[in-house]
């Protein structure tokens, strides 16, 4: 089985059969769902969907503390190459790799490109979603920061867990995220990237309601167990 950690937010602990330690938006120190800190993170990958802050500020140090490869697109893998991270690997939207633990693609999202950190003025990139194939039954989507796309239409079929923002705001409300789930078909969601703050608080049980018998909906309370699939 492989396990999925939630640390709230956007930002996901994922162990696969192998054991291979894979984090995605990795946003720790500032993050008021986790007592966790960066420091005490362990990784072999790092992925990141985009460059803003809350998926992006601790990127950095924990690929410096633990060797982990950092996964990002071109400019976003650039920027970490400029402030001394070694072990990186460039991507981009549509195109995909087979790492040592599974196929990761990276799917189109919509959002902004701005590149948080030090010295990070001069990098924009684009925004993305994740596509890992861990196995038969195991096709996880983390749909990043991102509007409501006809290009998730792209998924039906080969999703088995979405990981979609319904916070509203700044990404899907909950409504577009049902949408979403009519594009994709996914046989489980795990509502991500609200309660954060005021601005995209969301009645997560209301969430489930709307969802109805489209998915099973898996609210993941962070620090709170891990999900098995």
């Amino acid at each position: 089985m492989a396990t999925l950690d939630y640390y709230g937010h956007s930002t996901f602990g994922i162990t696969t059969d192998d054991g291979t330690r894979v984090i995605i938006d990795p946003f720790f120190e500032d993050n008021p769902w986790t007592e966790v800190g960066p420091s005490e993170v362990e990784a072999d990958f790092i992925f990141c969907t985009h460059g803003h802050f809350d998926h992006f500020v601790d990127a950095i140090a924990i690929a410096k503390n633990t060797g982990a490869t950092l996964v990002g697109t071109f400019e976003l893998v650039e920027y970490a190459q400029s402030q001394g991270v070694e072990n990186t690997h460039p991507m981009h939207i549509g195109g995909g790799w087979n790492f040592p633990f599974g196929r990761v693609k990276m799917t189109v999202a919509i959002h902004g490109g701005r590149v948080y950190g030090e010295g990070a003025e001069g990098f924009t990139t684009n925004p993305a979603g994740l596509l890992f194939d861990l196995g038969p039954g195991k096709r996880l989507y983390h749909a990043g920061d991102t509007a409501l796309t006809m290009d998730m239409r792209l998924l039906k079929g080969k999703v088995d867990v979405a990981l979609l923002p319904m916070g509203d705001n700044c990404t899907m409300c909950p409504e577009d995220a049902v949408t979403a789930i009519e594009f994709i078909e996914p046989s489980v969601v795990i509502p991500i990237h609200y309660d954060t703050w005021p601005y995209i608080e969301q009645d997560v049980e209301a969430f489930r309601v709307l969802v109805g018998d489209r998915a099973r909906v898996e609210i993941v309370e962070p620090g709170k167990g891990s999900y098995e699939f």
